[in-house]
This record gives C-alpha cells, sequence and structure tokens, in this order.
C-alpha cells in the first residue's frame, strides 16, 4: 500500500469526492430520471404499434387477407371505392441518391383506390432528380397520373416550400386532399388509403401527420440520426391527437390552400423556412387539430455514407428550425424548446462523466491497493453509477422493443417489400450515438442562435425576426450531397446527363441493378401476397394490373372483396 498518493490518483479521487456531493448527486438521480422518463414514453408509443398489430392479426385470422390496406374487407367494394375523394401528392425534390427509386416507386404504387395524382416538383432541369424521375414515369405513364414540375427559384421562402407551393397551385381542381411527401421515405401501399380514410372520417383534423423509422447505415453518423429521432417518435405514436408535426408526410384539406385558411399560404410563404413548424405554429394558433394514426410510420434508409460533418450539418438544420417563428408566442415556445432540449441533453451527458470517473477511481483503488479510508472516496459513486447501468439498459432495451414493434408493422405494412430487419442495428453504436448527440444538441443549437444562417442544400438562408430575408446560391461551392440521402445535388443544364456520367453513377450505387431487381421482387412479392389470400380466390389480368400499379378503376378491389366472401 502506498504512503501518499500519486498526482494523477490524487485528482482521479478528487473529482470522485466532488461527484458525491449533493448537487452531483442530484445531476446523477437527474440522469436515471431522464433515462427512465424515455423508457416509459417508449413503452406507450410501443403498446400504441402493438394493437395495431394485434387489429391487423385479428383480421386476417378472420378472413381479411388485405387487412394491410383495410381492417374491414367491405371497403374494398367498388361501390366504396368509385366514391373515395380525389387526393394529389406533392412531393418536393432535391437531388438524386442511391434509394430515391425505390422510395419513388412505393410512393406511386400506392394502392388507394380513388383518383390519385402525383406532382413531383424540382428546383430546375439542372436538379439530377428532373431526369431521373422523367424516366421512371416513363416506365409508368399508363399506370399512374403523375407529372414533374418545374418550379424555379424561391424568393421568399425555403426552396422546399417554394417548390410545395407551386404543387399546390397545379393540382387537379377536385382534388379534396393533398399529401405532402418527402422523397427519402418509403410509402406503404395503404399508406394513403388509411390517411383519407381517416380524414373522411373526422372532418375537424387540420393535419395528419407520421414518422419514419430509421434505417442506420452504419456509421456513427447514420445511428446518430436514429437515436434524434427516437425521442421525438412517441409523439407520433399516440394513435390520435399530437401537438407534434412532421414534414415528410402531411395530408390536409387542399381548400385551406385555394382559400388560404389560417393563413397557410401565407404564413409560409411570407418568410417561411420550416414547413411542418410553421404548419404546427398555425395550428396551435388556431387551435386545429394535428393526428398521427398508429400505421403512419414510414422505413426512411439513410445513405451508406453518411459521413459525421453531413449529420453535424444535419442537426445544425434542426436546430435551427427553432429560430424560426411566425408570432410572439411562436417565439416564446421555441425559446422554451430550445432551453427545454438543451438542458436536458446535457442533464442526460452529465451522468455519464461522473460515472466514468467513479468506475476510473474504483478500478485504480483495486489495482493499485489503496484503502477507501486513504483515498477519503466513498461507495456512493459505484452505487450511483450501478442505478445509472440499470437505467441505460432499461432505457436501451425500451428503444429496441419499440424499433422491434416498428419494424414488425412496416412489414405487416408492405407484405410485398423487401423485409426489414433489427439484426443490422448495432446496439453498442446506438448508445455511443446517445452521448454523441446529446452532447452536440446544445452547442450546435446555441450556433444557430448567433449564426442566424444555414445552408440547407447548397443554399444558404438568412434569418431576421425569425424569417428568411436574404437567401444565397453559391451552386458548386457548397456541399455536393445531400445530408441524409447522400443525394447528388448538381446534374447538366437543361439535358440528360451525358451516358457516361449515367454509367459512372450506375457503376458506383448500383441504380440500375438496383431497378431491375427491385422491380421484379415486388412483382414477384406482389403476386405472393395476392397468392396468400388462398388459392381458392383466382385474380383476372385487370386485377393483378390493379393490385401491382394501383389503377384507380376500383373494379378489382371490388372484385377481390367479392371473391374473398365467396370463398
Amino acid at each position: 500500500m502506498s504512503a501518499t498518493l500519486d498526482p494523477v490518483d490524487w485528482l482521479l479521487f478528487s473529482l470522485s469526492r466532488a461527484f458525491c456531493s449533493p448537487l452531483a448527486v442530484f445531476i446523477q438521480i437527474q440522469g436515471c430520471v431522464i433515462c427512465l422518463t424515455l423508457a416509459i414514453g417508449w413503452a406507450f408509443a410501443a403498446n400504441v404499434r402493438n394493437r395495431e398489430i394485434n387489429r391487423m392479426k385479428a383480421a386476417m385470422k378472420g378472413g381479411n387477407s388485405f387487412a394491410f390496406l383495410c381492417h374491414d374487407i367491405n371497403e374494398l367494394e367498388h361501390s366504396n371505392q368509385v366514391n373515395l375523394p380525389r387526393v394529389t401528392v406533392v412531393m418536393p425534390l432535391k437531388g438524386f441518391g442511391e434509394h430515391n427509386l425505390h422510395n419513388w416507386r412505393s410512393q406511386i404504387t400506392s394502392l388507394y383506390g380513388g383518383p390519385l395524382e402525383f406532382l413531383f416538383v424540382v428546383e430546375s432541369t439542372e436538379d439530377p432528380a428532373y431526369h431521373a424521375v422523367s424516366r421512371l414515369l416513363r416506365d409508368f405513364k399508363d399506370d399512374v397520373d403523375a407529372k414533374v414540375i418545374v418550379a424555379g427559384l424561391s424568393t421568399t421562402c425555403s426552396q422546399k416550400i417554394h417548390n410545395q407551393l407551386v404543387g399546390v397551385e397545379k393540382m387537379h381542381k377536385d382534388t379534396k386532399y393533398v399529401l405532402f411527401l418527402d422523397d427519402d421515405i418509403r410509402l406503404h401501399p395503404g399508406s394513403i388509403g388509411a390517411l383519407t380514410a381517416e380524414m373522411e372520417k373526422r372532418p375537424e383534423i387540420f393535419i395528419q401527420t407520421g414518422y419514419p423509422l430509421d434505417l442506420p447505415s452504419g456509421s456513427l453518423g447514420s445511428y446518430c440520426i436514429y437515436e434524434y429521432h427516437m425521442p421525438c417518435s412517441m409523439g407520433f405514436a399516440t394513435g390520435g391527437k399530437t401537438f407534434f408535426l412532421w414534414g415528410g408526410c402531411m395530408m390536409m384539406h387542399a381548400d385551406d390552400f385555394r382559400h388560404d385558411n389560417y393563413g397557410v399560404v401565407s404564413g409560409l410563404q411570407g418568410g417561411g423556412y420550416s414547413d411542418d413548424m410553421t404548419l404546427a405554429a398555425i395550428s396551435g394558433a388556431n387551435k386545429r387539430l394535428i393526428t398521427s394514426p398508429p400505421v403512419a410510420v414510414f422505413p426512411h434508409p439513410l445513405a451508406s455514407d453518411l459521413s459525421f460533418s453531413r449529420y453535424w450539418n444535419y442537426l445544425r438544420k434542426q436546430t435551427f428550425v427553432l429560430e424560426s417563428y411566425i408570432s410572439r408566442v411562436n417565439w416564446l415556445m421555441n425559446r422554451g424548446l430550445f432551453s427545454f432540449h438543451s438542458y436536458m441533453s446535457w442533464g442526460f451527458v452529465a451522468p455519464y462523466l461522473m460515472a466514468a470517473i467513479h468506475v476510473a477511481a474504483a478500478l485504480e483503488i483495486y489495482i493499485k491497493g489503496y484503502s477507501y479510508e486513504e483515498t477519503t472516496c466513498t461507495t456512493t459513486g459505484l452505487i450511483l453509477t450501478s442505478c445509472l447501468a440499470i437505467c441505460t439498459f432499461t432505457e436501451l432495451l425500451s428503444m429496441w422493443n419499440l424499433t422491434r414493434i416498428e419494424v414488425q408493422l412496416c412489414n405487416m405494412l408492405s407484405p410485398e417489400a423487401p423485409k426489414l430487419s433489427l439484426d443490422y442495428y448495432n446496439w453498442s453504436m446506438i448508445f455511443v450515438a446517445m452521448l454523441v448527440d446529446n452532447f452536440l444538441y446544445p452547442i450546435s443549437a446555441f450556433r444557430s442562435h448567433f449564426s442566424q444562417s444555414i445552408d440547407w442544400s447548397g443554399i444558404q438562408y438568412h434569418l431576421k425576426d425569425g424569417k428568411i430575408n436574404k437567401i444565397e446560391r453559391s451552386k458548386g461551392k457548397g456541399p455536393k450531397f445531400t445530408d441524409l440521402g447522400g443525394k447528388h445535388l448538381y446534374g447538366k443544364k437543361g439535358a440528360p446527363p451525358k451516358a457516361s456520367f449515367l454509367s459512372s453513377l450506375a457503376r458506383s450505387l448500383g441504380l440500375r441493378l438496383l431497378y431491375d431487381e427491385e422491380m421484379e421482387s415486388r412483382n414477384h412479392r406482389l403476386c405472393g401476397v395476392q397468392r396468400s389470400v388462398k388459392d381458392l380466390i383466382r385474380f383476372d389480368s385487370t386485377s393483378v394490373n390493379c393490385y401491382r400499379f394501383g389503377e384507380r378503376t376500383g373494379e378489382a378491389a371490388g372484385h377481390c372483396a367479392g371473391a374473398l366472401r365467396l370463398a
């Protein structure tokens, strides 16, 4: 046993003693409470999603093999299908990456039985997305009502909002509902029908929304994105009313845009930066209802090369939205969210730093043979560390359970798609991502507050009094890829990319091979789903085409429903 303490050991033991003070104990207990609160929230969210799974299983046991489309098979009757309202899907596009073809196909091959149109809106023909989606739509030209719209450059709001509003201007005159979708999520065959049915059932709904299920690619940046989204997911898994809104999926009444009800158009157009935050503020100010149905969870594949720098830029964009506002009340709410989130983030990380000191001190005592009396350390630190470890395990278990249930729900809602799996989720990386993301959030939030500017897909936005007042474009000098999808932002002006560029892109991303293989796989799976209804049902060619491409004739759906009852 040493007579005197090594200077490094003395510092370590001093920190361990300091972290046993009343304030430090409070911080560590607070960290445990944060972990348990997240665990409880995810448990409730998992329960909501699981109830939907059980309802679908019960419907399938009752003979409804199309439970992934609707709970009641009678809804597929021709008499019901012909009365469905017209829906316009508006998708603002920016760039082209490895997952776009799959995502776009999942969106345009919806099995909604009513009139449906898809509007893909790009900034200009220079955008690589313009030629890629045009080529895709040519392959489906006889099966879907879809067009590509060139919106031009935004001058008073973000480019995404500008594209959305141009899409709304071009929608069909008989459209009853407009659905805004991000192009980096995968839609389920019955998603549009489920959202529309709820809007029809409850006309008082202002906006229906959903939330993504991130599919990490393996990099730390992708796991940080997944971890960032998970706490928010509990606010969308309510099965009904929510105060949260996600811009990647928003269904609204078309007349709200035609007549600028509640100032939705003027609020977005007049300096709007974030579509969802602006609309959520309008909803709150006018006491309008936002809902999130339990089936509205969508696979969101992240780029295979998602770097840490791109994650950081994404985090900057997320914290920057708190700097935009449309009213004094909205500003106060954003300031409160800014303060609360920053405090809770560092309140989550600090206990792990203290626990690391306690463990290091205990190991040093054990290795060098010190006595606790000699070091004046206590076992309080190890007790607190043990409590934190138990709470962390509980939190990760609850996160794993919610992810497992959402993966299962997505697989049931898209029986024709390749199955999602939990196998590639690395939970050690997720724990590291939790610490990294929560440590960086306050830093990003403070930087956004003091800079009042952000780069979003190569466009620099500057805020003044909560609204965009300056837009700078420096093509080629900013990032060349989007943050999450890794999409190429730039292409050739006015003409399709040259063959050499396409070949290079196909070699690097395998897009053409992916396109052909996925189309063949999707068709085989769709046929498999049809066969699973029972060998008792024989589909004619019209039914197969309707099922595969989402033709909105209604006859095939009614035929399937009638066949089921006869069987």
